[in-house]
Parts: structure tokens; C-alpha cells; sequence
């Protein structure tokens, strides 16, 4: 189970990186070319949300079976236990936050730019802070990019 939900957490992580990627150009393309707020600006803002969310509710259930977790002392000694006890699920955490509060306060908002500018502002330091949070081979965590 842990192997399969790891390497889903993974895979997945890729449609969402692109996704919200999608979301941050149509949010800009929109905001800057003062363009109104669509539909598809809604969905594809929507689709990164919905991924983040079941990225969060895998990384959670991985969060508590994952061997790389662990609430024993000595956690902040070891680089790659502190990495997943602490550093990746707080940022990320944030990020989603910052992400959930960007497209419920879009969705509140009147003027079409102020939505557009919302979701790029959020969505673009939510996805900065994803990258900085990712475990990337280079990091020196064993870990590939799969």
C-alpha cells in the first residue's frame, strides 16, 4: 500500500505542477490583457485546486505510514526525517492554504481583473513554495523523479 500511494503521491505530482501552471498563465494572460474572468479561467483554476486537495489527502496518509516520518527524538538531527516529519508537509500545507484561499476569495470578488490577479498572485507563491518543498533528486534525499 505505501509503495503504490508513494508512487502515486509522485506521478501526481506532475499533472499538478502543470495545472497550476495553467491556472497562474490564464490568471496572468487575463490580469494583464484586462480580459474578463471566464469560464475556463474558473476551471482551470478549479482543476489545480481539486489535484492539490487529493495531492494533500494522499500526503497526509502517507504523512502517517511513510517510514521517513518519525516522532522519535533526534527527528532534527537527520536531514531526511526532518524533511518529511517537518519541512515538506508544513510548506506544503501552506501552499495549499494559500492556494484554497486564493480561488474561494476569487470567487467572492466582483471586477474580473481583481479575480485574475488573486489567482496568479496565490497560485504563484503557492507554486514557489511547492518547488522549494518538493524533494527533488538534487536535495540529496535518495529520492527520483518519479
Amino acid at each position: 500500500m505505501y509503495t503504490g500511494l508513494l508512487h502515486a503521491h509522485s506521478g501526481l505530482r506532475w499533472i499538478l505542477l502543470v495545472l497550476i501552471v495553467w491556472a497562474i498563465i490564464k490568471a496572468i494572460s487575463g490580469w494583464m490583457g484586462q480580459k474578463e474572468y471566464q469560464k475556463s479561467d474558473r476551471i482551470a483554476a478549479l482543476l489545480a485546486l481539486i489535484v492539490t486537495h487529493i495531492q494533500l489527502l494522499i500526503g497526509l496518509v502517507l504523512y502517517f505510514i511513510s517510514p521517513k516520518v518519525s516522532f522519535e527524538s533526534g527527528v532534527m538531527e537527520s536531514t531526511l526525517l526532518r524533511f518529511y516529519t517537518v519541512e515538506h508537509i508544513t510548506m506544503m500545507i501552506i501552499a495549499i492554504a494559500l492556494i484554497t484561499f486564493g480561488f474561494s476569495s476569487a470567487k467572492r470578488l466582483e471586477a474580473s481583473l481583481a479575480k485574475h490577479k488573486r489567482v496568479a498572485i496565490t497560485y504563484g507563491i503557492g507554486l514557489l513554495i511547492m518547488i522549494a518543498s518538493i524533494p527533488w533528486p538534487f536535495r540529496g534525499l535518495n529520492t527520483g523523479w518519479f
